[in-house]
């Protein structure tokens, strides 16, 4: 029977990727804590956190990785409209616990969430570093949808997403991604496919394919304010 690592201080490493169990899929190691030191470190290693509230920290390294490469960004017809007549403001960083606290809320048909106090409190802890960032929508003052996720070299690795509206997710990641693509960007890491993100252009590709551009992307010299610059004018492909 398979075992994963077990982390107990925080000198103990993860254990190389390849170890990650292939059911469930990508499960590495166990335990640890959620230092800012730990989570750039595992990030930059193609692993990341997920687990709900009553489990230890649980650390993933899925194969195949799903993967969003800012040039196929997909906008389509029904998507295109909405980003033309849309008179939402769109921003940067203006309330990122705002946005953390809105993805953690529970979603419908589902009362419990995987983003958890101290997952909320160390992705603030990013944030404050400059490493974690947020994607704000809002009408007439109120927050009715967002992302967040961490940025390092030229790639983003995204976290979370929510919306109080229809298409208002759809609305913030395009923003995102069409900004990033504008900075330089390579690749949004979205982790795990969904039918959502495939809607939107997303792949999936495997995890020695990803590694290899963490390998080489990781440390890109990319310097920008996150500030909001793109216009919904220029939208990417459509169909």
């Amino acid at each position: 029977m398979s075992q994963i690592v077990w982390l107990e201080s925080e000198q103990d490493e993860f254990p190389p990727v390849s170890k990650a169990l292939r059911d469930p899929n990508g499960l590495l190691a166990a335990g640890g804590n959620l230092s800012s030191a730990r989570l750039i470190s595992a990030y930059r290693q193609g692993i990341f956190p997920w687990y709900d509230k009553d489990q230890p920290i649980l650390w993933w390294s899925p194969n195949p990785r799903c993967v969003l490469y800012p040039e196929d960004l997909y906008i389509s017809r029904s998507l295109k409209k909405a980003l033309r007549k849309h008179s939402y403001e769109v921003t940067f960083d203006r309330d990122f616990l705002a946005v953390v606290e809105a993805c953690s809320a529970p979603r419908e048909n589902c009362s419990e969430t995987w983003i958890t106090a101290d997952m909320k409190s160390a992705y603030l802890d990013l944030h404050h570093l400059g490493v974690a960032h947020s994607v704000e929508i809002w009408d007439q003052g109120q927050l009715i949808g967002g992302l967040y996720g961490l940025a390092m070299g030229r790639l983003f690795f995204g976290e979370s997403m929510f919306s109080r509206e229809r298409d208002v997710s759809k609305i913030a990641f395009v923003y995102l991604v069409e900004q990033l693509r504008s900075w330089g960007y390579y690749l949004v890491d979205c982790q795990v496919y969904s039918d959502h993100l495939a809607s939107l252009g997303a792949v999936e590709i495997s995890r020695p394919e990803f590694l290899q551009i963490l390998n080489r992307e990781l440390d890109s010299d990319v310097k920008h304010p996150w500030q909001m610059e793109w216009s919904h004018q220029e939208p990417g492909q459509t169909t």
